[in-house]
């Protein structure tokens, strides 16, 4: 271990030990609220950029393992934990959580107090930060973040280039990847589908030459307003063919259907948010991963219904169209960590197509 420094674009510094990889980076600071899943959160695509705090205080307790990855390849800019086991023990275990960080360049700082710093993000909101060697002073840090600017090609950065197919004797359905999980290809394999993956700017046009069943919109980092072609498309695709949206998918809907967004103070990432179905009356605790959020006021006059709330904090979690068969929720049905409460919402999707195709008289096989 050797010594490291987290510094906050407002001048805040914690001294801790350095893991992972030596090289340092900058990325926007954001807390985690899970007990477990670490694996999944740092192999999340929706973290892009991000420096990760995980707030419950041990991490790394069970390694990491071969079954457990969102992606091949991980998109965080820097991991912050309390304390970094480093001796994993679990029946799965393939490797530490330094060696796998070490191995994708991604730099640790643990030994820092992150009841502190989720308070100071909590009130403060999130902010540019810096995993730095303790021997840069701390006015040129600041005066680097400061001149930093985030991304906005995120998704561009986490989408797949080409089309390719994961085949399957079920409903063909035609997935937009923004940055996807693996969790949302797995759900739709294990029902048998037909899935063909698409890059995020993939027009209308060569997505109805595909002929889907049904279209799956993907989650993603970022702002939904930085990807102006998938609201283009969605404008166009939908009425047409049913449409499922997670998380950057159910926010893409909404802006392609009339509605805003916004950007949220310091977002919704964890495995426990409950969220309440507003026809139904139940309660789901979900898994979320989202800065931004679908404005509520501003779904009037759209098409569209709202679904469901966050118990949290009132904020939109789902949506649906009341002319077309087009719904979608804003946190993951797939959990990846997390609880598998709406997982559902896949058979629903399903439903939706049968129910669409019957409508229109198709014969359905599946």
């Amino acid at each position: 271990m050797f010594k490291r420094q987290l510094v906050l674009e407002d001048g805040t510094v914690f001294i801790g030990e350095g893991f992972g990889s030596e090289r340092l980076r900058a990325g926007e600071v954001v807390f985690n609220t899970g007990m477990t899943g670490y694996q999944e959160v740092i192999t999340d695509p929706s973290y892009f950029g991000q420096i990760v705090t995980m707030t419950y205080p041990l991490i790394g307790n069970y390694g990491i393992n071969r079954d457990d990855f969102e992606t091949v390849t991980p998109f965080i800019h820097g991991f912050v934990v309390k304390e970094v086991s480093e001796y994993p023990s679990n029946f799965r275990n393939d490797e530490s959580l330094d060696h796998f960080l070490k191995a994708n360049d991604i730099p640790g700082i643990s030994g820092i107090d992150t009841r502190k710093l989720t308070k100071i993000i909590r009130k403060q909101g999130t902010m540019k930060a810096m995993i730095a060697d303790t021997s840069r002073s701390l006015e040129e840090i600041v005066n680097q973040l400061k001149g930093i600017e985030l991304p906005t090609d995120q998704v561009k950065m986490t989408s797949t280039i080409k089309p390719y197919v994961v085949p399957g004797r079920g409903m063909r359905i035609v997935m937009v990847d923004f940055g996807a999980k693996h969790g949302i290809l797995r759900e739709l394999t294990k029902r048998d589908c037909h899935i063909t993956v698409v890059p995020y700017n993939y027009s209308a046009e060569n997505i109805l030459r595909l002929k889907p069943d049904g279209i799956m919109l993907t989650n993603g980092p970022g702002d939904p307003k930085d990807v102006p072609e998938a609201i283009e498309m969605i404008k166009q695709v939908i009425g047409k063919i049913p449409i499922f949206g997670i998380c950057l998918g159910h926010q893409l809907l909404a802006l392609a259907n009339g509605a805003d967004t916004e950007k949220m103070k310091f977002g919704h990432r964890g495995a426990n948010h409950p969220v309440k179905d507003i026809q139904t009356n139940k309660t789901y605790l979900t898994s979320q991963n989202h800065s931004y959020a679908v404005s509520k006021t501003s779904l009037e006059n759209t098409g569209l219904e709202l679904t469901q709330v966050a118990l949290n904090d009132n904020t939109v979690e789902g949506i649906k169209h009341i002319l077309y068969p087009a719904f979608s929720v804003q946190y993951h049905p797939e959990a990846s960590p997390g609880p598998e409460d709406t997982n559902y919402l896949f058979d629903d999707f399903l439903q939706m197509i049968k129910n669409n195709q019957e409508k229109k008289g198709v014969e359905v096989y599946a």
